[in-house]
């Protein structure tokens, strides 16, 4: 995608998409500083939040967390089921870029009420909701989206907890710093990057769309923006879920697009879903694989970001190719639940 094809430049959606690595490069990774210490302090934090401020954004971190081996829990729930959790000992992050997401508005609601001292928001707006009921509230430099999608909001959310998690526990937080602008650059590269015409079309052709890959949001946010960009049905397959049983009702016409497949495991996609089903398998990674594959730069502490992007790219051209207004869904709204009082 590029803002000089007129096939591209007229939609905020790609406008958007396209801002999205100078986010990268100028991120400020000390702003969360001070919040570090209350987690350090707590021991445990709780990052919710509906959709898309939530599944990349806390999923990511979560993943970080765990490869990191730091002492620190962090969870993630939907805001409506985290009013039924203990939540006490937490430090709460809510994100919800208006700031006025139902869910998250009635959660906080209620950890105020029970003296909860450790509530941050995170939004893209000053003078929000959600701000009047955080202890402190801390606003994206992303600006307004005008796409129903989030995109450059998701990206600047995640970036946000990374640089949290580096605050914490140091573990490779010069080297995150360092890489900014490498991948920034290679944001870039995966935006604009011309999809092989192979891949568009059967994808385009697909009445469903599965992605399959680890729980760190990357493939499940890119579920949600399936339906949103390209108006086509899709799955979320967790791992390697997409080899464990579902192969019994997937159809030949159907795709699987799989992000950073397991190297030991890519055999068995092959002669399961390729060679058993005679679906269309396509992978986005940043080296070769048996499949079609959107290949993708490699930085580190980067590459779930850099995955996200590319699929993004692929979902665009997708889009185009079967003459979606990607900017105007019929039915989905830029907020989904919106408080209102």
């Amino acid at each position: 995608m590029n803002l000089v094809d007129a096939k591209y430049k007229d939609f905020a959606l790609v406008q958007e998409m396209l801002e999205t690595p100078d986010i990268m490069a100028r991120f400020d990774y000390g702003q969360t500083a001070a919040v570090a210490e209350e987690v350090k302090k707590r021991g445990k934090l709780f990052l919710t939040g509906e959709g898309s401020s939530r599944i990349f954004p806390a999923k990511n971190m979560i993943t970080e967390v765990l490869r990191a081996g730091s002492p620190f829990m962090v969870a993630t729930e939907g805001a409506r089921q985290a009013h039924e959790y203990a939540l006490d000992d937490f430090v709460v992050f809510g994100a919800s870029n208006s700031g006025q997401t139902k869910e998250v508005i009635s959660l906080f609601h209620r950890l105020r009420e029970k003296g909860h001292s450790a509530r941050y928001g995170l939004t893209a707006h000053d003078g929000t909701k959600l701000a009047d009921l955080s202890n402190e509230c801390f606003v994206l430099t992303c600006g307004k989206e005008d796409a129903v999608a989030a995109t450059k909001s998701v990206v600047e959310q995640g970036l946000f907890y990374q640089s949290l998690l580096c605050a914490v526990t140091d573990a490779g937080s010069p080297h995150v710093a360092n890489n900014q602008q490498q991948a920034a650059d290679a944001g870039r590269q995966a935006l604009e990057m011309e999809i092989p015409s192979e891949i568009v079309q059967a994808v385009a052709a697909a009445p469903v769309i599965h992605f399959a890959g680890r729980n760190n949001g990357v493939a499940e946010e890119l579920t949600l923006k399936t339906n949103e960009i390209t108006r086509r049905k899709s799955d979320y397959l967790e791992g390697t879920y997409a080899v464990h049983g579902i192969e019994e009702v997937m159809n030949p016409g159907e795709v699987v697009v799989i992000v950073d497949p397991y190297p030991e495991e890519v055999e068995k996609f092959r002669d399961c879903l390729e060679k058993g089903v005679g679906m269309y398998v396509v992978a986005i990674a940043s080296q070769p694989t048996l499949f079609p594959t959107i290949e993708i730069p490699h930085v580190w502490g980067y590459d779930s970001f850099l995955q996200l992007m590319a699929g993004w790219n692929l979902l665009v051209s997708v889009g185009i190719a079967n003459g979606i207004d990607l900017d105007k869904p019929e039915r989905a709204r830029k907020v989904g639940n919106a408080f209102e009082g």
